[in-house]
């Protein structure tokens, strides 16, 4: 299974592939230097293998990049962030 991930800033959102496919997305807004992350949703039949944590790791790495905080009102990006000490300083 191979893994790619895709920011389409024209549609606000960072895309997860699997084998060329789109099998998840997470949604941001910007709001000046904040960007807020309001959604997360991977393929049903796609759940339980990790994919998930793999497409938010890959949005926070790159708002990171943009030296923007994040505020996480997706409730899987908020478990992410907290169960990994890394992100905590990309909190708003």
């Amino acid at each position: 299974m191979r893994t790619e991930i895709r920011h389409e800033p024209d549609r606000s959102r960072y895309e997860l592939l699997v084998d060329g496919e789109p099998v998840g997305v997470c949604d941001y807004r910007t709001e000046g230097e904040r960007v807020v992350l309001p959604h997360t949703v991977i393929d049903p039949a796609l759940r339980g293998r990790g994919l998930g944590a793999v497409l938010v790791a890959a949005a926070l790495d790159d708002i990171r990049g943009t030296g923007r905080t994040v505020v996480p009102t997706c409730w899987f990006v908020a478990d992410f962030i907290a169960e990994h000490p890394e992100y905590h300083d990309l909190r708003a």
